[in-house]
């Protein structure tokens, strides 16, 4: 029974491995990628604007898509590039490769990074767009990880080299009302089991940068470098001071990526702040509203794990507390969420 429940787990996770490669095999996607101004361009000034660093280099592209990495790659001056991806756009990236000139400068090869060969026992440098929603969720970080350690040469770059999510708590009760209280009363009836449901799941969305209520911080930094697959996995305490008085109904995260190896650093960022990115914001509601006033500080415990069955899937558990010299505006709690 137990083997049966073994197999059973496997064929599950890589049922949700194809699904998620899958999901890359569609036009919509890659378009909407391509169209994301903050992303496509910080990518292209990084590489392009990077000639005495990719000048005669070999490139592995990780997750390629359409190839438009590769072609930045070879525009600023690469010997070759090499570009892996496991869904079937693969081949229309083949033709796009052929059209602008460049199928003898880029090898594509369709597979999972982990199993095949690649033509180079090494590479000077890796370039990837391997993040997902709340930077984690769905993404390709450990793949770039194993390439890292499989093929990088000895004092090779990786483009980019650092990620950061950052967090802060934003007044939104009226969407709150809209999407959660919703199930309060539906046409009169109680749809509170599914109340519970709607505030585990997060939320992307785009938050206006005026609902923040808190100073945002910095809640987790990974050096591509030097991080390991077992750093996807973390717990780290934090605190947000508030800058108002206002409530608290939720916190939104997002990510800033950095290029640390070019002449002038390059930095992209998914805030509120900023200018739109196909990743938006995360959302995490709390069960509780937090009245806050300027000063005070909430305590907040973050949990991050990859779920068991599907390892592009995120557990994440929330711990609050409210710091105040008011005991009858004290409150602590904790929400668990599943991102799939």
């Amino acid at each position: 029974m137990e083997l049966d429940a073994a197999e059973q787990q496997l064929k599950g996770m890589a049922h949700s491995e194809q699904h998620y490669f899958n999901s890359y095999n569609h036009h919509g996607i890659h378009e909407e990628m391509l169209k994301d101004e903050v992303r496509t361009r910080s990518y292209m000034n990084a590489i392009v604007q990077n000639k005495h660093l990719f000048k005669d280099k070999v490139v592995l592209d990780v997750g390629c898509g359409t190839a438009i990495l590769s072609m930045f790659a070879v525009r600023a001056g690469a010997k070759h590039v090499i570009g892996v991806d496991m869904s079937t756009i693969i081949f229309k990236a083949k033709e796009i490769v052929a059209v602008n000139g460049m199928a003898d400068k880029i090898t594509l090869i369709q597979g999972k990074m982990e199993e095949i060969e690649i033509p180079f026992p090494k590479v000077d440098i890796i370039i990837s767009e391997w993040m997902g929603y709340f930077l984690l969720y769905e993404s390709m970080l450990d793949t770039v990880l194993y390439a890292r350690d499989r093929y990088l040469a000895k004092d090779g770059l990786i483009f980019p080299d650092k990620a950061t999510i950052f967090m802060c708590g934003i007044e939104d009760g009226e969407y709150k009302d809209e999407k959660i209280g919703f199930w309060d009363s539906v046409y009169g009836f109680d749809y509170t089991p599914l109340k519970e449901t709607a505030l585990s799941e997060p939320l992307v969305d785009n938050v206006e940068v005026k609902a923040a209520v808190t100073d945002p911080t910095a809640v987790l930094t990974l050096d591509l470098y030097k991080c390991t697959t077992a750093d996807l996995a973390f717990e780290v305490p934090f605190k947000l001071s508030c800058r108002r008085d206002d409530f608290v109904h939720a916190l939104v995260a997002w990510f800033d990526i950095d290029f640390t190896a070019c002449h002038k650093p390059i930095r992209f960022s998914t805030g509120p702040h900023t200018k739109y990115t196909h990743w938006k914001q995360t959302v995490f509601y709390f069960k509780d509203v937090l009245t806050v006033q300027q000063g005070e500080e909430v305590s907040c415990n973050l949990l991050v794990r990859p779920n068991d069955k599907n390892r592009r899937d995120l557990d994440i558990k929330i711990d609050y507390k409210l710091d105040t010299q008011d005991a009858t505006r004290r409150v602590e709690g904790a929400c668990e969420f599943k991102m799939c």
